[in-house]
This record gives C-alpha cells, sequence and structure tokens, in this order.
C-alpha cells in the first residue's frame, strides 16, 4: 500500500490576520452559578483552600438567628492573603501558582463553590505582615460589570476579633450570605434542615479528606452559632471514614498492589482491596449505595477526588460490591486522567483500560483475577447461613459525641428518614434523673446530677457520653412506639430510682 499523502490544498496551518481581544461580557459570572455544585463539595472545595494554606484547624460554622439560617462561614488558621492575593482570589479567571502537592487545580474553585448556592460571597484574610482585608462578591453587581467591593477595613478586623480564639496572626474566614438553600427554609424546620446538612456534610468531608483526618495537627469541625447571642447551638469534630477502614481483609492476600502501565503517564498504582461481607461499618455501608461505591477510589495529593465507579471499564453489578481499589492520580497535569472543577470525579482515556488489561502484581497475578476474587468472596458469603441482623434504631442527635454517634452508626442499622434522639441538660425534680420528651424526641437529664458524670469539669454539649450511650440504647425502642404501655413506664421509673440512688451514692463519697 502506498504511504499517505496529504491533500495538495489543505492547509494544516490556518493563516490570520491579526488579533482583537474580546473580554468576556459580565453575565459570565452567571455560569459560575450553574457549575452543578453539589452543597457538601462546594463547602470541601473551601476546606480545600484552607489545606493549601496550610491551615491546621478548620470550622464549617452554620449561622442562624432563632429559627432562621442566614449565612455560613468557613473559619481556618492557614496563612491567610494580602489586599493583592485577595485580588487574585477573587478574580474571575485569576489563579495562582500551585505547588506540586496542592489541592486546587482549576483556580475557580472558590467563585464557582460559592456562587452555587449564595448570591453573596465575602473573604476576610489577614497574614503575619498585613492586616485583615477583605472583598465581597454580590452576584448582581458582578453580572453587571465585574465590580467588586472592597470590605471596611473596620469591620474586617472585628469579625476576625470574633473569632480570634481560631485564627491569631494569620487566617482567612469565608462568608456565604444569601445561601439560596436556606431562603427554601419553611417555619419550625430549621432544625430538622441542619441536621440533616450536617450529617451529609460530616460523611462528605470525613471521607474525602479522609488522609488529612487522620493525620496530627489537622482538625475539621461542624459548628452552628446564633449569631445574636453568640451562643454555640452544636460542635461537631468530622472524624475521617476510610473507604478502606475495614478491621479484616474480606480475603486472605489482601489489599495487593498491582501496576499498570498506562500510556501517557507511565506506571499507575492500584491497591487493590476486597471487604468483609455484610460489614457493618460506617465506611462500608455508610458513605452511600453499595452499587455505587465500588470500584475505583481515585486520588489526587492525598485528597480523595473520585469514590467509587469503573470508569468505563466496566459496568457496577452486585457481586462485586465487596471490590474496591485506590488510584493514586500524578500530581501534575496529563491528558490520560481529567478532575472535574467540583473534584467529584476524574474522567480517562481508553489507555487507562488498555493499562488495566496489562496490570500484574508482583507475583505474575493479573487484574482480572483480583475481579474474580472479589466475586467469588461474595458469593461465598451468599451460601452461608444468614447471620443475626441487629434490629434498626432512630439515630442518635445533638449531645453525644461525634465518635460515639460513628460507633452506634457502625453498629446499629438506622431507620432512615426519622428525626435523631437529642439529649440536653435540663431541671428536673430531685427524685427523676430524666424525662423522655416523645414528641421532640429529647431526652432530658438532670442538671442537678451532671457533676457527677463530667469529674469537677465544666461540662459540655457532648459530655457524659457513658451515661448518655446508655440512655441511647435503653430508651429507643420507646421512642419508636406510638403509644407507651404500662410496662415502658414502670421501666422507665426502675431506671429512674436506680440512676438516682447511683448519682446520690456517688456525690456522696
Amino acid at each position: 500500500m502506498a504511504p499517505y499523502q496529504p491533500s495538495a490544498d489543505w492547509q494544516y496551518e490556518i493563516p490570520t490576520a491579526g488579533s482583537k481581544r474580546l473580554p468576556p461580557a459580565a453575565r459570565y459570572v452567571e455560569s459560575l452559578t450553574h457549575q452543578g455544585y453539589g452543597f457538601e463539595a462546594a463547602v470541601a472545595d473551601l476546606v480545600d483552600n484552607s489545606i493549601d494554606a496550610g491551615a491546621h484547624n478548620v470550622v464549617v460554622s452554620f449561622l442562624r438567628d432563632d429559627q432562621r439560617l442566614v449565612g455560613l462561614l468557613v473559619v481556618d488558621d492557614g496563612s491567610g492573603m494580602n489586599d493583592e492575593a485577595l485580588d487574585t482570589a477573587m478574580t474571575v479567571g485569576g489563579r495562582q501558582e500551585y505547588g506540586e502537592s496542592a489541592l486546587g487545580h482549576f483556580g475557580a474553585g472558590l467563585k464557582a463553590a460559592s456562587l452555587s448556592h449564595a448570591d453573596s460571597l465575602t473573604v476576610i484574610s489577614r497574614t503575619k505582615r498585613s492586616p485583615s482585608a477583605g472583598r465581597r462578591w454580590l452576584t448582581a453587581s458582578a453580572r453587571d460589570d465585574f465590580t467588586c467591593d472592597i470590605v471596611d477595613p473596620r469591620y474586617c478586623q472585628a469579625l476576625v476579633d470574633r473569632y480570634d480564639g481560631l485564627i491569631e496572626w494569620h487566617g482567612t474566614i469565608v462568608r456565604w450570605d444569601r445561601v439560596r438553600a436556606f431562603e427554601t427554609i419553611t417555619a419550625g424546620q430549621a432544625d430538622r434542615f441542619l441536621n440533616d446538612a450536617i450529617e451529609k456534610l460530616e460523611t462528605h468531608l470525613g471521607l474525602h479528606l479522609h488522609r488529612f483526618l487522620a493525620r496530627d495537627g489537622f482538625n475539621v469541625d461542624i459548628a452552628v452559632e446564633d449569631v445574636t447571642t453568640r451562643e454555640e447551638l452544636d460542635h461537631r469534630g468530622v472524624e475521617p471514614i476510610d473507604p478502606f477502614g475495614y478491621r479484616i481483609s474480606g480475603r486472605p492476600g489482601y489489599p495487593r498492589t498491582y501496576t499498570a502501565p498506562v500510556e501517557g503517564v507511565g506506571d499507575v498504582e492500584l491497591t487493590a482491596h476486597i471487604w468483609q461481607p455484610k460489614s457493618p461499618l460506617v465506611s462500608f455501608r455508610g458513605i452511600g449505595p453499595l452499587a455505587e461505591r465500588q470500584g475505583f477510589y481515585l486520588y489526587r495529593n492525598d485528597r480523595l477526588v473520585q469514590a467509587g465507579g469503573w470508569n468505563n471499564t466496566r459496568s457496577p453489578e452486585g457481586h462485586l460490591a465487596l471490590a474496591r481499589i485506590a488510584v493514586e492520580l500524578p500530581a501534575e497535569r496529563n491528558d490520560v486522567f481529567s478532575l472535574t472543577v467540583k473534584k467529584d470525579g476524574v474522567t480517562v482515556t481508553p489507555a487507562f483500560a488498555r493499562g488495566l488489561e496489562q496490570a500484574t502484581d508482583g507475583a505474575g497475578n493479573d487484574f482480572a483475577s483480583y475481579v474474580q476474587e472479589a466475586v467469588t468472596t461474595y458469593r461465598e458469603a451468599a451460601k452461608r447461613a444468614t447471620e443475626p441482623q441487629r434490629k434498626a434504631v432512630l439515630p442518635a442527635g445533638k449531645g453525644l459525641d461525634p465518635r460515639l454517634k460513628r460507633t452506634l452508626r457502625d453498629e446499629l442499622p438506622e431507620l432512615e428518614g426519622e428525626d435523631p434522639i437529642t439529649f440536653r441538660w435540663d431541671s428536673l425534680a430531685s427524685d427523676v434523673f430524666f424525662e423522655l420528651d416523645r414528641e421532640e424526641r429529647v431526652v432530658k437529664l438532670n442538671k442537678e446530677y451532671r457533676q457527677v458524670f463530667n469529674g469537677g469539669r465544666r461540662g459540655g454539649l457532648n459530655d457524659a457520653p457513658v451515661v448518655k450511650s446508655m440512655l441511647y440504647l435503653m430508651v429507643n425502642e420507646i421512642f419508636q412506639k406510638e403509644r407507651v404501655r404500662a410496662t415502658h413506664l414502670d421501666n422507665i421509673a426502675l431506671w429512674n430510682s436506680v440512676l438516682v440512688t447511683a448519682a446520690r451514692c456517688e456525690l456522696a463519697r
């Protein structure tokens, strides 16, 4: 066959006759509000910025005024920004130079994530060498002419001083106002909305940032603050959720590391895991439907950017529910793996699938054999006798330590769509240790006996975990009943009598 010859009249280089500058129309900003960011992904993007700034502590604070949710803050103790850096951060299309280990990728996250959910974005920051400064985007102003407001320096300093327990010499506050989801909350629904939103956010951050949260010296907390009284109404520390955090592997010989030669990238390591069948752990069952959580877990610079999925290399199926593979993406940009702006998935070229076909471990086993062993493990478990099933419970709410709630979710299936059981200290008769408010699903504890459980320390929202966890297990079934029977009332009286006597014995020691 004769070699290919290009057509004589085809021009491979397009000739030009000059150039013209075409700046974007101001309504380009509107496109930032329609990036498809979920609420949790948007907040996670802001926390990424905090990590890139070297923050050790980050607090995501929901702001409420009585029954209204009025805004959201993300506060960190990172290196902060001066005026020039603030201008760059708030410029549409503006981008800083990212280091190799940075989580930032496109330079659009702050604006796109925030304006997808809020009509007002304010960023206030200070560094060791520069005073507090701030900028504000209002979507209405941005649509007109890219106008960004300069925040009054006195307010900037006042807001930094308000959070001086976190921001000492440097840090940043990102503030969302007119959050569209908050403005749709009907009267009396704020508590339910907040509990649901915080649970989802806690899970998302715990999963996608689990490697950072597992390290000493980095913490993310979620709080609810009353802007009028400054009272902290809720506070939870985000715990890491490792999608490979099983206690025992589901099959001997795993995890196993494969190397896939991927054209255009080089060798890519795949660490293949097989979970224990029917595991109750939150790391397995609590991060989404199992069909969606099988497959590849893609990491870039230790940040999880895709939690499950087969990236068109195969179809999900029930028999592969135990298969999860950790993939470390190269930090530098390449033509094979393309990260979405929202960091909620990765698109791959066929080169990755070809690399999988050639992937082997150190003993010469191919990747296809791993897939088959994951299927076999699932099927063998299905043949075995049915394991005893624990009864589903109402979820645990405010007043219980986040670590305790995580253990309860690991050990007990939860009833979906139900309001949680919460705990609070209250003034009760001396002969009553606790009361149940079944309508509000609140366990009221007698604050007369609070000191018994705190050893002289000042009580906090999540104090007395031992007694609260016992009561949670004891009264859960009562809260589920439509009617309380005489036996239930007798049990409550019995428990009160014993607990009051025990508390008085402790006080008398």
